[in-house]
């Protein structure tokens, strides 16, 4: 099957849901989210936004994120600082992104999405397996069971079950 290559110029009008993520001329579809990635993603929305004032943060659902010239992902969350420009879609990496996965996720895709924002240079790349009450950081090429969120660079740390909480 042929695939049609997209202008970077049409990729950044579009308008579709579920939003599609884009590299190199090709549109990839994200794998559609079911309770589970809904209420996870809720959470993560709803205890930071807590704290984005008193932390300096702001959290984003869904935000494009140009990881490299011609390479749109776009993680379930990211968290920005305060500090950084606001921009249409990020050029600067977030402190922090989340990846929720869903039943059709593929590993292979996860992996080229993990480590395009490695590339980055994003500090803190988090996977979350809520069938499995699974949490993952992203680090070296490998995913490294954890129960603790932690920012790197900071004295910024808490246990993802306060965020679990949540979706409870």
């Amino acid at each position: 099957m042929a695939t049609t290559l997209v202008s970077l110029e049409d990729y950044l009008k579009l308008s579709s849901k579920p939003n599609r993520e884009y590299v190199h001329g090709v549109l990839k579809e994200r794998s559609m989210p079911d309770w589970d990635h809904a209420a996870w993603q809720s959470a993560l929305v709803q205890w930071f936004g807590l704290y984005e004032k008193d932390w300096g943060i702001r959290v984003f659902p869904e935000l494009r994120v140009r990881v490299e010239i011609g390479q749109f992902r776009i993680p379930d969350v990211a968290i920005v600082s305060r500090l950084a420009p606001r921009e249409r879609y990020l050029t600067n990496p977030p402190l922090a992104v989340f990846e929720i996965l869903s039943a059709d996720d593929s590993m292979s895709g996860l992996f080229e999405k993990l480590e395009a924002y490695d590339a980055m240079g994003i500090p803190a790349i988090w996977v979350i397996d809520p069938r499995k009450a699974l949490y993952s950081r992203y680090a070296a090429g490998k995913l490294v069971e954890t129960s603790v969120f932690e920012l790197p660079g900071t004295n910024f740390s808490a246990p993802m079950s306060d965020i679990a909480a949540l979706v409870e």
